[in-house]
């Protein structure tokens, strides 16, 4: 049964990658819910954030000239203060009620994405509080970006700077989190078996996503992503 288990992950991870190399988010997103349904919280969490960090160093180093510098540096120092204040709540709260409010939050943004007309036009201060509660989500679940993207989104216009761009972010954020899970044995050896062989589908996923990026309507694509976002927020809850 584990090892059927481990093969619906490593699928999980070659679809997320792949979403996550032509958006630039939303890999994460998609990928922990059914990850800690197989295998757990804490290491979907440890392997999770570590395939993040790989696969949108790819994306960085192919696009870092198209990295806006002034966008990022915003959001990281928001977000890693969010982080602090996620990890603290994941430490406290009940984890079956975070992972039902987890849910409800993607299933909520997802139906916006699909059906809104157009984005939401909020006042700057609400937006920077939007990047603070990402990085709280993220420091939760590692998989902060949909709220994060509410912000990139209005900010960064051109594909390639979104795309660079957020994933510094990722890389950039995930060794902080990286350097916990390794002092709390976060990466036992199934998590270490995972990732190691889950590096196969990582690369694929990021390959194949970079090619079609170029080729597939985007609006379309993101249509499909949104899609699997409301599915992956439904799995969460139930």
């Amino acid at each position: 049964m584990s090892i059927i288990k481990d093969i619906i992950v490593f699928v999980v991870l070659l679809g997320a990658n792949l979403i996550q190399a032509i958006t630039g988010f939303a890999g994460t997103l998609i990928a922990m819910p059914p990850t800690i349904k197989l295998i757990g919280v804490t290491e979907a969490k440890a392997l999770l954030n570590v395939v993040a960090q790989i696969s949108c160093l790819l994306i960085v180093i192919t696009g870092w000239k198209h990295i806006n510098w002034k966008e990022f540096f915003k959001m990281f120092v928001l977000m890693a203060v969010g982080m602090l204040i996620g990890i603290r709540i994941f430490e406290i709260a009940p984890m079956k009620n975070l992972l039902v409010a987890y849910g409800m939050m993607i299933v909520v943004i997802a139906l916006c994405k699909l059906f809104l007309k157009k984005e939401l036009e909020l006042p700057g201060w609400v937006m920077l509080l939007v990047i603070l509660a990402a990085g709280i989500i993220h420091g939760m679940f590692v998989s902060g970006g949909a709220l994060l993207v509410i912000y990139a989104a209005s900010v960064l216009k051109e594909k390639e700077e979104f795309r660079a761009t957020m994933a510094l972010i990722w890389v950039t954020i995930g060794c902080y989190i990286t350097g916990q899970q390794i002092m709390l044995g976060s990466f036992d050896s199934h998590v270490i078996f995972l990732l190691i062989i889950g590096l196969i589908p990582v690369f694929a996923g990021t390959w194949i996503g970079t090619k079609l990026v170029k080729k597939i309507n985007q609006s379309m694509f993101e249509k499909m992503t949104y899609i699997l976002l409301l599915l992956s927020g439904i799995l969460a809850i139930v």
